[in-house]
């Protein structure tokens, strides 16, 4: 009976490491952010001198609910920027925080005031305000938790809010800076209002939803023309608005359009036109307007063409006119002109005017000087009309719920009853929605107050531009904007807006810090009160008590006694749209702190790509008005983030996810790889499945982890091995890390965080986990103390201090996990740099030959895996087949042992010439043929390479490498 060969595992170097292959993200990561919390990680990274600031200001979320999807991906972006940037050694400073005014809390607390039966106007304004700082408090607390779970790294202990009262009183100076330079104005012109809230909304508080509409054909009876033919004739307007016809002031005409003049010549029972009726419409449209009102093209006729000195002689009657009950209110004639926003590819070429509700018909009749002829009053705040107006007083737009009122039936109704309507119907459209009570809003003449962004600011800063709209224009093009679509987009936008509205009819918030004088105009020059003292004393006031002084008792005789005559002034208690608050954060945040920016500019701003409508938008006209520059360098950009099927997130649709719902099934770090792996800069898609890729992903790095940290605990750095002395497998390593440092630099400089996790993931996949860890597994497993395996250990030992740190800023969790392994409890990979990496290291021409030596291994590879196939062998180790080459190839695989060792064979041998029939060859590698053939020798039963050698050496059964290093 044969000995039993001796079992040599014990003798091999097999990789020893408590690295456990199951992460436990969910249960771990809490302990490591209290470690964090206790080293005072952040603070300790502040310490360190001599560093360029890099500054990411935050823009502020809004404190009142739970995080959703969107604001983990945003924070988690901006942490890897930040964490990225000081790792490559800057001073990056990020102070986390809060928008805390604003119309949603005050919403949280009516709702609470109306299930307790109470008043909000019964209440003191203070101690309504006090809820509401309190509320935002709360939630102020929750989500700082929230954040700091994902990982978030940043001086969380003193963030910035804008309910603080510092920032409180630069929000009232900054403001203040706009009254004082000539800029701020009041005016009355039509403004996005919500009937619902009862205040103005900003563009960026507006969202688009599908709405249907009331559509009607209106009449209006032309007079006196003088010529028969034209009196006979009615305008016909069409309106999605019907509610607006009692404001109806004019009709406007398009000066390029072709007009002609309809005869109805016959009618269907069913239609409310006479036969007879002549109607004045623009040719394009005549055939659809007729046929809404029910009539076939045998039921009229074109009688005339109707030019422009023809329409130049027209005044109207509006329907309403001289009907039983309208006490007059509509019998003035009414305008009739030109118009450039009149075309012909939609309704009936005319266009009907009622300026305190449109935009374009205000700014025309303001540059004709008409305004105080053409705008009316006739909705309160509420979306109700006014309760004298005749017919329709105290009809409702919109009920209080949002929903539709009984305006629009009343005024259709009405105009039925008058014979003023040629048709109606109804339109399925996009229509303007507040995005927090999710009800339509309407365009409503109200007094506001207004930044001109058209008017030069009279601050002697004209080097940037006299305006604040030549000022934003000019300092877009001074920003980098990743995506560079970023840079047109709000560029086009500038250049079309319109006065900012800066006043809110609410209670929380910064008021407009400004007085009136009693019986002077808005035009007049002395209108608004400009003091020095006054504003000294307010923002005095606001520093040491906040917004809520403005608010008290006997505020405006504390504010103006002394300096003039309170009883002749009068205090305006609008507060500023809650965009000016988080415009001007950069004022109180990066110019103010300590630890914020030296030039109160900031490296980067990082939102949602609806941000180019709002915080980008607004940050940039205040910053323009008061300090004629930008407040950012650069603008990066993120989509929205979606489900797995691409459709938005809804709460109704039930596709939301939580991000807690994730860290907790996941980790925190998985949620952050799905980021580092999307393209941010477009929508995202987020969802079981697309998890678990990313949570396969993870295993997979977590593994050549776990393999490094395995195969280095004997590694003695003091016997590492020079770039020179080592073989050229471990150079061309080094060759690698070299090339992907500078990838990875410039990524992470770019914000390319997918391009950096991609490289690193297919460097650790591809090039060390299915390459090099697999060629030097022999190695490292049976060598000795030899070069060659001190040589992969050093090797190693550089993979692991950059993969580590690379990786730290995109999975902060793990990577400290995989640092405390080998370095200790006293530090933190986040408290290091990455590592400075040789220039030396890189070496093309040796990359550009081995790119042909692993092409030829390929070939060999294919030649095995064929024979693994047809089951002649079961390793590779069994193999040492022949391999024939062109002579170019020739000269450059010459070591036969070396390249045995990287196709993972027992034997190669190496033949220079063609090959005989029958070789193993692939298409797309030239000159390289593979004749398989098993190796020549024994089993080593140590190493299990095939070799000759194997039982002459004094161990029983190993070949004399493995004798060796036994």
């Amino acid at each position: 009976m044969c000995a039993e060969t001796p079992d040599y595992k014990s003798t091999l170097n097999l990789p020893k490491t408590d690295f456990p292959m199951r992460a436990g993200l969910p249960k771990r990561e809490p302990a490591w952010l209290e470690r964090w919390e206790e080293m005072g990680v952040y603070d300790r990274l502040r310490e360190k001198t001599g560093r360029k600031p890099f500054i990411l200001h935050d823009g502020p979320p809004y404190a009142n609910g739970h995080l959703h999807i969107g604001h983990a991906l945003n924070k988690t972006i901006k942490d890897m920027i930040v964490r990225s940037h000081q790792m490559m050694g800057f001073d990056a400073r990020y102070i986390p925080g809060w928008d805390c005014h604003g119309l949603p809390i005050e919403w949280k607390i009516e709702e609470q005031y109306r299930k307790k039966g109470r008043d909000k106007d019964q209440v003191p304004i203070n101690e309504f305000r006090g809820e509401c700082r309190s509320f935002a408090e709360g939630w102020v607390d929750i989500q700082r938790e929230e954040f700091k779970r994902l990982g978030i790294t940043g001086n969380w202990k003193n963030p910035y809010l804008t309910m603080d009262f510092h920032a409180e009183r630069v929000i009232a100076e900054e403001f203040m800076k706009f009254l004082m330079t000539g800029t701020l104005y009041q005016g009355s012109k039509p403004v996005m209002w919500s009937p619902v809230e009862q205040t103005a909304l900003a563009e960026a508080e507006v969202e688009y939803h599908d709405k249907d509409s009331f559509t009607v054909w209106v009449k209006f009876q032309v007079v006196g023309t003088g010529d028969a033919t034209l009196d006979s004739a009615k305008v016909v307007i069409w309106t999605t608005t019907p509610w607006t016809m009692p404001s109806n002031k004019a009709v406007v005409y398009g000066a390029g359009i072709s007009y002609g003049l309809y005869e109805i010549t016959g009618r269907p029972e069913e239609s409310w036109v006479k036969i007879g009726d002549r109607y004045l419409l623009a040719d394009n449209l005549a055939e659809g307007v007729l046929k809404a009102a029910r009539l076939d093209e045998t039921m009229y006729r074109r009688l005339c063409d109707v030019s422009q000195d023809d329409l130049a002689k027209i005044k109207l009657q509006h329907p309403l006119a001289g009907a039983e009950g309208g006490n007059g209110e509509w019998d003035d004639l009414r305008d009739f002109r030109a118009a450039d926003f009149v075309t012909d590819t939609e309704g009936t070429g005319f266009v009907h005017c009622a300026p305190s509700h449109g935009l374009e018909e205000y700014d025309l009749y303001r540059e004709l000087g008409m305004l105080e002829q053409v705008i009316t009053y006739n909705v309160n705040p509420d979306g109700r009309y006014r309760d004298d107006l005749p017919f329709f007083g105290g009809k409702a737009i919109l009920k209080p719920n949002g929903k539709e009122g009984n305006a629009n039936s009343a005024v259709i109704d009405k105009l039925v009853e008058v014979g003023g309507l040629l048709a109606r119907g109804k339109i399925k459209h996009s229509y303007p929605h507040s995005w927090r009570s999710k009800a339509p809003v309407i365009y409503r003449n109200t007094p506001q107050w207004f930044a001109a962004i058209d008017r030069p600011v009279g601050d002697g800063q004209d080097q940037f531009g006299k305006t604040i709209r030549e000022r934003a224009l000019t300092e877009i093009d001074n920003v980098k904007w990743t995506p560079k679509s970023g840079r047109n987009r709000l560029h086009a936008m500038m250049e079309a807006r319109p006065d900012w509205v800066l006043s809110r009819q609410r209670a929380w918030g910064v008021p407009l810090t400004c007085f009136t004088l009693k019986g002077a105009l808005p035009t007049d020059a002395n209108f608004l009160l400009r003091n020095e003292e006054v504003n000294k004393r307010i923002v005095e006031a606001f520093e040491a008590e906040g917004a809520d002084a403005w608010y008290e008792e006997g505020a405006k005789e504390r504010f103006l006694g002394g300096i003039v005559n309170p009883d002749d002034y009068n205090q305006v208690m609008d507060i500023l749209d809650v965009w000016f608050d988080s415009g001007s954060t950069h004022a109180f945040t990066l110019r103010d702190r300590e630890d914020g920016s030296d030039d109160g500019i900031a490296d980067v701003y990082m939102e949602g790509t609806d941000q180019h409508r709002g915080w980008f938008h607004s940050s940039l006209l205040q910053s323009c008005g008061t300090y004629g520059r930008a407040p950012y360098r650069q603008v990066v950009t993120h989509g929205f983030t979606l489900d797995a099927k691409g459709m938005k997130m809804s709460k109704s649709i039930g596709n939301t996810i939580v991000p807690q719902k994730i860290v907790d099934q996941y980790g925190a770090d998985i949620l952050r790889l799905w980021v580092a792996q999307t393209d941010y800069t477009n929508d995202q898609r987020i969802g079981d499945e697309i998890l678990k890729g990313t949570a396969d992903s993870y295993r997979r790095l977590r593994n050549t982890m776990r393999y490094m940290l395995g195969s280095l605990p004997d590694f003695d750095a003091s016997k590492a091995v020079a770039q020179d002395d080592m073989p050229e497998l471990e150079q061309l390593m080094l060759h690698k890390l070299a090339v992907l440092d500078g990838v990875v630099r410039d990524g992470y400089a770019r914000f390319d965080f997918q391009g950096v996790f991609r490289a690193i993931f297919d460097f650790a996949t591809l090039d060390l986990s299915s390459f090099y860890f697999d060629v030097r597994k022999d190695a490292l497993y049976c060598d000795g103390d030899t070069p060659r395996r001190l040589a992969a250990l050093t090797v190693l030992d550089h993979l692991y201090a950059r993969l580590t740190t690379w990786l730290a800023p995109i999975l902060p969790f793990t990577m400290e996990e995989v640092w405390l392994e080998r370095n200790g409890q006293e530090t933190s990979v986040h408290l290091v740099d990455f590592p400075d990496t040789p220039a030396e290291w890189r070496n093309d021409e040796l990359a550009a030959r081995s790119e042909k030596v692993r092409a030829v291994r390929r070939v060999v590879t294919g030649a095995l895996e064929e024979q693994r196939t047809a089951k002649v062998i079961g390793s590779s180790l069994e193999a040492g087949p022949t391999v024939y080459l062109s002579s170019e190839l020739a000269k450059i695989v010459t070591n036969p042992d070396t390249f045995a060792d990287l196709c993972i064979t027992s034997q190669i041998t190496i033949v220079e010439g063609d090959a005989p029939e029958g070789a193993f060859t692939l298409d797309d590698v030239k000159g390289v043929a593979v004749i398989f053939a098993k190796a020549e020798g024994e089993k080593c039963a140590r190493c299990w390479k095939v070799l000759p050698d194997v039982g002459t050496h004094a161990h029983e059964g190993v070949c004399g490498r493995c004798d060796e290093a036994m």
